[in-house]
């Protein structure tokens, strides 16, 4: 007998969202080809891959925080100082990005979400095709989603 009654909860919970996600993946894994062919891989797991601009003396001066899937390189956040734009250090840092995702973990595309205030143009120019646009999220404001193939 299937019970009908719920009790649904708002509250931050890591071990039952930690659950949720396992289960999801679980389902998703049965109905997908794809993913039950990673299952065991290191590919299914998703790795963190940082990459990191200091100065001389030691301070931040840009970065890119992402991961890799699967065969896929997804880009998190990507951030250059004020005083270093527009000197190439954002495209090193996507590069560098790339060429480890590509060469280090076997990923063949890559993908960023980005804000029209943002850098689309940035990501355009570096090979990234916009594959998906959501107007007003956040209200005012065109969110990006690109994509690129690095084989």
């Amino acid at each position: 007998m299937v019970c009908r009654m719920f009790r649904i909860e708002a509250e931050v919970d890591k071990a039952r969202r930690d659950l949720l996600h396992s289960r999801l993946r679980e389902t998703n894994t049965a109905a997908s080809p794809v993913l039950a062919a990673l299952r065991g891989t290191t590919a299914e797991r998703q790795l963190p891959l940082h990459i990191w601009a200091m100065t001389g003396a030691d301070e931040l001066a840009g970065g890119l925080v992402g991961h890799t899937w699967s065969t896929w390189l997804q880009v998190t956040y990507l951030w250059v100082d004020a005083v270093h734009r527009g000197t190439g250090l954002g495209s090193r840092l996507l590069a560098e990005a790339e060429r480890a995702a590509r060469e280090d973990r076997a990923c063949r595309a890559a993908r960023v979400e980005t804000w029209d205030f943002q850098a689309p143009d940035f990501y355009r120019k570096r090979g990234y095709e916009v594959v998906g646009v959501v107007p007003d999220f956040p209200p005012g404001v065109t969110e990006f989603t690109l994509t690129k193939k690095l084989a």
